[in-house]
């Protein structure tokens, strides 16, 4: 006899799968409807119109099974509560003076594994072809386990089921959270695609909204020497203005053939890897190239110009451009980061000197211009600049710029450099068939974040200029 546990979760897999074709008999009216725009339809056709009524059919009775399932579910909750209870009640002991028994004879109960996890799916394959078929086949052995796994989520990380359930255009199990550890697996590991935005300081992206509000004062309190005894002290309002920053969605989508679901081999892995990579660059490309707010449009230009440039040449002004950052926070944030693409690094490494500076730094011989950390891409900081600036490299930053063959270097202090993302479990994964003529399934990766440099005006810096137009070797 099955425990209530499993009945739960049987009851959970029937409501999801009536909430599920509930749902597909709506987008498929969608889909008539809109077909019948596409075409300069003002009616419907005959068979449209009793496709139509019987879709509805199908939603009312769905409905009305919904309700009844919701029904069970809460009785089914109720019981399990109960047994909850009895079992806390059992677990009561009282002590009799007996010996205990020995450490080789006691029971002991141990933590049960996720439903995916590392070890059973180290990749995500399993998981992705799950999403697939389960939403191309019904697969009860895949319902199941992403029923486990969603309860799962709930447990540890409720708020993002929300977030993802919100949109009714999806399939079953809409909006799943990608399992943590793929996460964690893919976006350092591949988040050689998001070098800048690693070093950027974090925050939890707040529960709800589509904009992250920072106030930022604008006029601030005074002080002044007092003319004479019990005369007028200084004193000045304080003011602020509201800085909204949007919150933005990154998605992308692939479709899967249903020959690759039924009988490909590795492919779901493939797919997952990309999908996260795709991600991981395109939020890192949005934080340094959005238009108006992305880091190259926010930052104060030194402007570079030289028909033949030297590194010796260049480091002068990167210096100058962390002065006039240091200028305008002063003690609200010190220039800390140099971002450049991975063939200035090469070029800037390629350059000898003869002359040695002025003031030595700490750390550095005397006839050196910086430190090489021998790391590879994305794997923390390539290097150090004499004055201790720490150099990211991303290939991110554009190389058409100015002339058409110019990139950027960005001067900035990490503190102030702004991301929200949801921890743990930043991206959700979707599953539509829009292409179900073609055998076809999309699966959609998608998550959320906001950023903002602007907290301060002139608070991040950039060189730019025929200086760095493509270098040569």
């Amino acid at each position: 006899m099955p425990n209530i546990g499993s009945v739960l979760d049987t009851i959970e897999v029937e409501l999801q799968q009536a909430i599920s074709t509930r749902d597909k008999s709506l987008t498929e009216v969608e889909f008539i409807l809109a077909q019948a725009n596409r075409d300069g339809r003002s009616n419907l056709t005959r068979d449209e119109d009793d496709r139509v009524t019987s879709l509805f059919a199908v939603r009312d009775k769905k409905d009305e099974e919904i309700r009844g399932i919701e029904n069970k579910l809460k009785i089914a909750e109720r019981v399990k509560s109960e047994e909850r209870a009895n079992e806390e009640r059992t677990k009561e002991t009282h002590d009799t003076g007996a010996r205990k028994p020995g450490y080789d004879r006691q029971a002991r109960v141990v933590s049960e594994e996720r439903t995916y996890h590392p070890e059973s799916d180290p990749k995500g394959a399993v998981f992705l072809r799950d999403v697939a078929k389960q939403f191309l086949n019904r697969d009860p052995q895949a319902d199941l386990r992403l029923s486990r796994h969603m309860q799962e989520e709930r447990v540890e990380r409720g708020q993002y089921l929300q977030r993802a359930a919100g949109d009714a255009n999806t399939g079953a199990f809409t909006g799943l959270v990608v399992p943590q550890y793929l996460t964690d697996m893919y976006a350092p590991a591949v988040a050689a695609l998001r070098p800048f935005a690693d070093i950027c300081n974090k925050h939890t992206l707040p529960s709800d909204g589509m904009t992250v509000n920072i106030s930022r004062i604008t006029t601030s309190t005074s002080v002044a020497l007092q003319a004479s005894e019990l005369s007028a002290v200084s004193a000045t309002s304080i003011d602020d203005t509201l800085l909204t920053e949007s919150v933005q969605t990154a998605a992308g989508q692939q479709t899967m053939s249903r020959q690759a679901i039924d009988r490909g081999t590795g492919i779901e892995e493939i797919i997952m890897g990309d999908l996260q990579r795709r991600w991981a660059t395109t939020l890192d490309s949005t934080l340094l190239n959005q238009a108006t707010t992305g880091l190259t449009n926010v930052a104060t230009a030194t402007t570079w110009a030289d028909g033949t440039p030297t590194g010796p040449e260049l480091y002068p002004k990167i210096l100058g451009s962390a002065a006039g950052v240091e200028a305008a926070l002063l003690a609200q944030g010190i220039p800390s980061h140099v971002i450049m693409h991975s063939r200035r690094w090469y070029w800037l490494s390629s350059q000898l000197t003869s002359q040695w500076p002025m003031i030595s730094q700490p750390g550095y011989g005397d006839q050196s211009m910086g430190s090489n950390a021998a790391v590879g891409y994305n794997q923390g900081i390539r290097g150090r600049l004499p004055n201790g600036l720490g150099v990211v490299v991303d290939n991110n930053i554009a190389t058409t710029l100015g002339a058409g063959t110019e990139d950027e270097i960005y001067v900035v202090p990490a503190d102030e450099c702004h991301l929200w993302e949801d921890p743990n479990a930043p991206q959700f994964i979707r599953a539509e068939q829009p292409q179900a003529q073609n055998l076809g399934v999309v699966l959609v990766l998608y998550g959320y974040f906001a950023y903002s440099f602007r907290r301060y005006a002139n608070g991040m810096g950039k060189i730019s200029g025929t200086g760095l137009i493509a270098p040569t070797f």
